[in-house]
């Protein structure tokens, strides 16, 4: 690593001496602005975070110390004062000019330095980010008698250090000034300051201001008292919206003391996707670390968006993200906890507020009640779900229905809803998000539930059988039906159901779809692979075309003796049952539908050859 040489200059005071920094300051500059940090702005926050931590370790000695910060932006340049514990010139070159050294003093600024920026070595230099100078003036609380220390540093590298006259510097405490780098003074205008001060500040401590305006605004929104609570839910509301952009249905006190978290949860207006992590505000002792936090809840509380202060919590390197650890992942079960909780308070005593949250968030809540049955049996009068009886919750279903029959697709549910219900026979839709699993679960905090998944046989056990003697005297029908149908691995029954107006109805269940599948992928294989998907052929059930007795058509056509015509009217009506159950068309299915519309289309124009009249049911 290249050693930069410092710069020396004389000063009237005492004589100065070179030194050297132990890093690359360019590489370093770069490395920050490019890899560690997502933007220039936190060279802000590391200025307020020194300032806070100085004061801190001064108020540690000195109760009574005075504790403010000031900022002042004069231009292309920056100053910002504090009240710190200040530094002596050991410490500047300590704390300032050395990169990653592992400090083994037991002093209070390093002790408080070590809870921030200190234990990661980098400190003051991350402002190189949009400085191309930084001067800083400090007097030591600590030792009153030693003079004010100037330490001054430029971007090629090289830095100076001398003492200066009391008069420099006649209180204890730090003064920064920052010379911006070309392109960068924008980032120096006091209106940027003040935009930042406020976003990284607002929480702290101490009295923060740029120039006469204040940055701090304690105490935090979710900290003060208010006179009840629909004006607390008022003034929430106002703060999530200056904060987040949004109005939020509902606001959830997070408050953990024993990993000192305090803070709220917003509840989102709108339905988000559950795969979508909304960022969270983070708070650290104060100061902002970030505001894009994603694992500080657990994956099933996506409808929430949290700020919060916490002094226990682990920030990375970059100090813009947690750290992932014990502490971090107690806290998140904790504020889980406290999520739950509320929904179970809402369920309880406001159940007006609840329909209003689940009308939107549903989802949410069923991903949380399949891992917590105390969470389900809560929530069970309550969950909607896409039944044949319409939208109900468990409960109400299963208290009509004594087996409780659900499909794992919505394919399902299409293609057996309609008969199911003519029957008689309650069905739940499990083909969404969480709902086949909720439904699963159902015994397990409602004893004595019978829950069952409902298949094609199933479904075909439920239909009548016709009369023995009708079924034989279509025989001839059903077996030209059949040949026609097998090479598609369809089979043709025989069933009387209503509604009357339904013909013909296709079922099938996911293992005889997979088999369709491997069929198809192995006639149009080579010989290799054919082989191999030859040897998985299972014996999963053969879809089936269900023929309505009662049908008026399917009487019709059970009377034609045209082996030709037969084929057609099978094919068409298998076509359309596959329409009536939204199944996705395979390429044969595709050419079968229109194969049996031309089909019908000759038929029914044949007439003029003198066997079409004849011919019709």
């Amino acid at each position: 690593m290249d050693s930069m040489t410092s710069q020396s200059s004389q000063a009237s005071q005492t004589p100065q001496s070179p030194h050297t920094f132990q890093v690359d300051l360019r590489g370093l500059v770069d490395l920050l602005s490019h890899h560690l940090y997502s933007s220039p702005k936190v060279y802000l926050r590391e200025l307020l975070q020194n300032a806070v931590d100085a004061i801190t370790a001064r108020r540690a000695e000195e109760p009574d110390a005075p504790a403010r910060v000031r900022l002042f932006a004069e231009g292309a340049a920056l100053r910002v004062e504090d009240s710190g514990v200040g530094l002596t010139e050991s410490d500047v070159h300590s704390l300032l000019a050395t990169i990653g050294r592992s400090s083994k003093r037991a002093d209070g600024l390093q002790e408080v330095r070590s809870d921030f920026l200190g234990q990661f070595g980098i400190g003051l230099l991350a402002c190189f980010v949009v400085a191309e100078r930084i001067r800083v003036v400090s007097r030591s609380a600590r030792t009153p008698d030693a003079a004010p220390v100037e330490w001054t540093a430029t971007d090629d590298g090289s830095y100076t250090v001398r003492t200066l006259p009391d008069e420099a510097r006649p209180e204890p405490g730090t003064t920064v000034h920052l010379i911006a780098r070309p392109g960068a003074a924008e980032w120096l205008s006091h209106a940027r300051v003040l935009s930042l001060a406020r976003d990284f500040g607002s929480l702290l401590p101490y009295d923060v201001r740029v120039g006469e305006e204040a940055v701090t605004d304690l105490p935090a929104p979710w900290d003060r008292p208010y006179p009840s609570p629909a004006t607390r839910r008022v003034a929430l509301a106002r703060h999530c919206h200056d904060l987040f952009g949004f109005t939020p249905l509902d606001a959830i006190e997070l408050d953990v003391p024993l990993a000192g978290v305090r803070g709220v949860a917003y509840v989102l207006p709108s339905a988000v996707s559950p795969a979508q992590r909304v960022g969270h505000r983070v708070h650290l002792k104060g100061m902002l670390l970030t505001e894009r936090a994603e694992q500080l809840l657990p994956e099933w509380a996506f409808f929430v968006r949290c700020v919060l202060d916490t002094d226990s919590l682990r920030p990375t390197a970059s100090r813009e993200s947690l750290y992932e650890d014990e502490t971090l992942a107690a806290v998140r079960e904790a504020l889980g906890e406290r999520i739950r909780g509320w929904l179970t308070g809402l369920a309880a005593g406001d159940p007006e507020r609840l329909a209003a949250f689940l009308s939107v968030h549903y989802l949410g809540v069923k991903s949380l009640a399949r891992h917590d049955k105390e969470m389900l049996r809560t929530m069970l009068p309550w969950l909607p779900f896409e039944t044949t009886d319409g939208r109900l919750s468990l409960e109400e279903f299963a208290q009509r229905h004594p087996v409780v029959h659900f499909t794992r697709t919505v394919e399902e549910y299409r293609q057996v809803a309609p008969i199911a219900s003519a029957q008689g026979v309650g069905v739940i839709n499990g083909g969404y998000t969480y709902d086949s699993e909720l439904v699963e679960a159902l015994p397990s905090v409602r004893p004595g539930t019978m829950v069952a998944e409902l298949d094609a046989d199933t479904v075909t056990a439920h239909l009548d059988a016709p009369d023995p003697d009708e079924e034989l005297a279509l025989a001839g029908f059903l077996s030209a039906a059949r040949a026609k149908l097998d090479p598609l691995g369809c089979d043709v029954v025989l069933r009387a159901f209503h509604p009357l107006s339904v013909p013909a109805l296709h079922l099938d269940d996911r293992s005889s779809r997979h088999e369709q599948a491997r069929a198809e992928a192995e006639e149009q294989a080579d010989d290799l692979w054919a082989g191999i998907l030859g040897s998985l052929r299972g014996s999963a059930p053969r879809a089936r075309l269900v023929l309505n007795h009662l049908n008026p058509l399917i009487r019709r056509i059970g009377a034609l003796r045209d082996p030709e015509l037969i084929g057609t009217a099978t094919e068409s009506l298998y076509g359309q049952a596959l329409l009536m159950a939204q199944r996705p068309l395979r390429p044969a299915d595709s050419a079968l539908l229109n194969r049996a519309f031309i089909g019908l289309l000759e038929w029914a124009t044949h007439s003029e050859t003198g066997s079409g009249e004849g011919g019709r049911p």
